[in-house]
């Protein structure tokens, strides 16, 4: 059975890179040889580990590894790996294309030699990670177990005119964050016990894979359950080992982790109008040590409270924005005296997040040259991006992104459910609104984000690597290349619907609770058919998951195990637990309430049991400690007890609804430019509809619009709902308009403001919604059409609904 699987992984692992049909063969390893890699004898030391891994990783694959070979010229037939002021490559062609260059790099197959060639040390580290990843080596082989199956023969294919690259995105990297629950305490007791928290041992790892991910920033994690980056020893030069660019988080200014530096005992308030030269002497003092120790940088400017919070001292607005703007001149000024470089040499960031944005759009001043970062909403929706005058700011802007959140109205830090269209909708609209200087992603524990995060840093490197209805292709190429193509259809189609009916509602959200305050448990608003039906949906994505188990070769069961079953397994037992307890709660059969009560408990039990495996068994307990089933013991993760049950609800009708998915639009109307567009696996339709180009305008005049047909078969009152994604206009005022059979046209506003009532709502069920109450008289076909006032307003679906 291996044997079979092994072929068929081979041959998937070929048709990966053999859509182009003008391809070269370039042979690695076959019977007869091993091609060998030559190197300059003084080749950078991280390019010489990028080159060990090379070969062991075609050692991993082949059995056989190739011979590094110091070299000064091109002479023999082999791989030759270099940066570009290497004497080994004085070609002009090359020197044109990457002398100067940020990250750029070439690979090329002339003659009898594959010549791979980087503008820098890090670009020539990608371009050998590059080479990997073709051969078959996932970026995660450490950080997810997906082993290699083994080849006899292994061929590099490449374009016919090869490959030369560099990032869209500059500054490209995770945070790590909400540690607390899963990579504080693995690294603790289970990876770096002699640390006894996340420190060099386990940066090391995550700077290796964000190597091999193209990644080159790390924001360290910053939560009271880990020391400070560079309170641990070796951290900081760890970071330097693998010219990792070490920035900070918004809440941590001037490379200073608060929470565990700032020490009120001994500093006094972190209050800038009363403590003011304490405070500057606590960031110089880490200025100092940075410029000693040479690391690279990114700084984040501006004040906040100590943790996540507001900054101190301040009695209002304008005196906020008075005190920000001022400590970012002080901040600068220490910059420049320290560093003895101009401002504009030395990269600095300034991140708006939560109560800052409001000091920046009440008109706090940035310097010019600084880095905008705008964040998102924490669940996916990017709050503000740059307008047209800001994107000409010589210090560009960028993006904080969350695929793991802490917070109001809920966490979500079990499962990573962000559905992957959204993340490249949002994303992709950012680049287009020139935010391309930083992208950082909080990925909270990496773990389970896998996927998420590798899109993520994919878009980052190249913005164009997926289209618009490519984002299912881009799951398929993933699933060939950490398990097998011959179930990439069928699995993707899994995977597709896991994120989906997490769309509507995420696994972490199914108690409809909420959090700060912490609210409990509570019956869900899905109908008895909306339950049935749900849990339907995934009872066919458990049976699914295991009947593609059996073509999942031995090497790969546990990579199987963390990157599928247990995530649609526990999403799908979250479910469980809350719709059975849902249907038991309103079905009057006495017998079938006893088994919708056993189903919900068994389901609790089910995940215990899973979270139990990934902790202790799979991967011979290299993750223990990783996974909570609990992260910070919210009551959604609780067993339900059967008292919850007493309070019996009436049992809801079956809805008389229409459901129209938005792109099933009988008429459309671009204006000029912006037409609308499909967007394959993106909304609860996965099939959500937008304006391209995604850049931002408004429409004045004549409006876009799409048409849709519903029919009635009884009139009366009806109500149309109308759902689009909860996305964000810069000055809140996206606006739609509606109109049904010719009559006039009703205007909604959309938005809603962060943190309020409706926003709550919204960001839960990733839907705003808008009602239209109608009177029909006629029976059979009538029509809505829906015009736009600007671009990034996305349509989901309508429903019309018989009251």
């Amino acid at each position: 059975m291996n044997k079979i699987i092994a072929f068929i992984f081979a041959i998937s692992t070929l048709s990966l890179y053999s859509q182009d049909k003008k391809l070269v063969d370039f042979p690695i390893v076959d019977s007869n040889q091993i091609t060998s890699i030559y190197i300059d004898k003084n080749t950078d030391v991280l390019i010489l580990w990028a080159v060990n891994e090379l070969a062991d990783d075609v050692k991993e694959i082949t059995g056989k590894r190739p011979e590094i070979i110091p070299t000064n010229a091109i002479s023999k037939k082999g791989i030759y790996i270099g940066q570009i002021s290497s004497g080994i490559f004085q070609s002009k062609v090359f020197k044109k294309e990457l002398s100067h260059q940020w990250e750029k790099f070439s690979i090329k197959k002339e003659k009898d030699n594959l010549l791979v060639v980087g503008s820098d040390v890090r670009g020539t580290v990608y371009a050998i990670f590059e080479i990997a990843e073709r051969l078959g080596i996932s970026p995660w082989k450490w950080w997810a177990d997906v082993y290699p199956l083994k080849k006899e023969n292994l061929v590099l294919q490449l374009p016919l005119n090869g490959i030369i690259t560099s990032p869209s995105v500059q500054y490209r990297g995770i945070f790590l964050n909400d540690e607390d629950w899963a990579l504080q305490p693995w690294a603790a007791k289970t990876f770096e016990k002699e640390t006894g928290d996340i420190g060099p041992k386990t940066y090391e790892k995550i700077f290796q894979l964000l190597l091999r991910l193209k990644a080159n920033t790390i924001w360290p994690a910053m939560h009271p359950s880990t020391k400070g980056f560079f309170t641990l020893p070796g951290n900081k030069e760890m970071a330097q080992k693998y010219h990792m660019i070490i920035g900070s988080s918004h809440a941590e200014p001037m490379l200073r982790n608060n929470v565990d530096e700032w020490k009120p005992k001994i500093y006094g308030d972190y209050n800038y109008f009363t403590n003011k030269a304490q405070i500057d002497k606590y960031w110089q003092d880490r200025l100092d040590e940075v410029k000693a120790f040479q690391n690279e940088t990114i700084m984040t400017l501006g004040m906040r409270g100590v943790h996540d919070s507001k900054m101190e001292g301040a009695k209002d607005l304008k005196e906020s924005i008075e005190m920000v703007e001022k400590i970012i001149l002080n901040q600068r000024e220490m910059l420049s005296n320290t560093f003895n470089k101009p401002l504009k040499d030395i990269p600095q960031a300034f991140v708006p997040y939560k109560e800052v944005l409001e000091l920046y759009d009440n008109g706090l001043k940035v310097p010019d040259d600084v880095t905008l970062v705008w964040p998102d909403d924490n669940y996916g929706y990017i709050r503000r991006l740059s307008n047209p005058e800001e994107q000409k700011r010589a210090g560009g802007s960028g993006v904080y992104y969350h695929i793991s959140y802490w917070g109001r109205p809920h966490d979500y830090l079990w499962l990573s459910t962000t559905q992957p269209g959204l993340i490249w909708f949002e994303m992709t609209k950012a680049y287009e609104n020139g935010a391309k200087k930083m992208w950082i992603v909080n990925v909270g524990d990496i773990k389970p984000a896998e996927y998420d995060t590798e899109l993520f840093l994919d878009l980052a490197w190249n913005i164009n690597s997926i289209k618009s209805d490519g984002i299912n292709d881009y799951l398929k190429k993933w699933i060939s290349r950490e398990f097998t193509g011959n179930i990439a259809s069928e699995l993707s189609f899994v995977l597709n619907e896991y994120y989906r009916l997490a769309f509507l509602r995420k696994p972490e959200y199914m108690g409809w609770s909420q959090t700060e305050p912490t609210t409990p448990v509570k019956l869900s608003d899905f109908s008895a058919e909306e339950s049935q039906n749900r849990i339907t949906a995934y009872n066919n994505l458990i049976q699914k998951v295991d009947s593609l188990s059996a073509f999942i070769p031995a090497e790969k069961k546990d990579a199987w195990f963390q990157l599928v079953v247990y995530p649609v397994k526990g999403a799908a037992y979250m479910n469980h637990k809350f719709l059975y307890w849902k249907l038991a709660a309103i079905t009057p059969d006495e017998s079938q309430r006893e088994k919708c009560e056993l189903l919900s408990a068994e389901a609790y039990q089910k995940i215990k049991e899973l979270t139990d495996f990934y902790n202790t068994k799979m991967s011979n307990g290299k993750w223990n400690h990783m996974m909570s089933m609990h992260p910070r013991n919210l009551p959604v993760f609780d067993s339900i007890k059967k008292t919850e049950f007493s309070k019996e609800v009436s049992i809801s009708e079956t809805s008389n609804k229409t459901f129209i998915q938005a792109n099933q639009f009988v008429a459309k109307k671009g204006v000029n430019e912006y037409q609308w567009k499909t967007i394959n696996g993106l909304g609860y339709s996965d099939n959500a509809i937008t304006l391209f180009p995604l850049k931002q305008h408004y429409f004045k005049t004549e409006k876009p619009s799409v048409s849709y047909k519903f029919e009635i078969e009884k009139a009366g009152d009806y109500e149309i709902e109308i759902h689009l994604l909860p996305t964000h206009s810069n000055n809140f005022d996206h606006e739609i308009g509606v109109q049904t059979d010719g009559n006039k046209t009703r205007s909604f506003l959309i938005n809603s403001k962060e943190r309020d009532k409706t926003w709550k709502e919204n960001v839960l069920r990733n839907s705003a919604i808008v009602k239209l109450p109608v009177s029909i008289t006629n029976i059979g076909k009538h029509t809505i059409t829906i015009t736009v006032n600007q671009t990034g307003i996305v349509l989901d679906y309508i429903t019309v609904n018989a009251k």
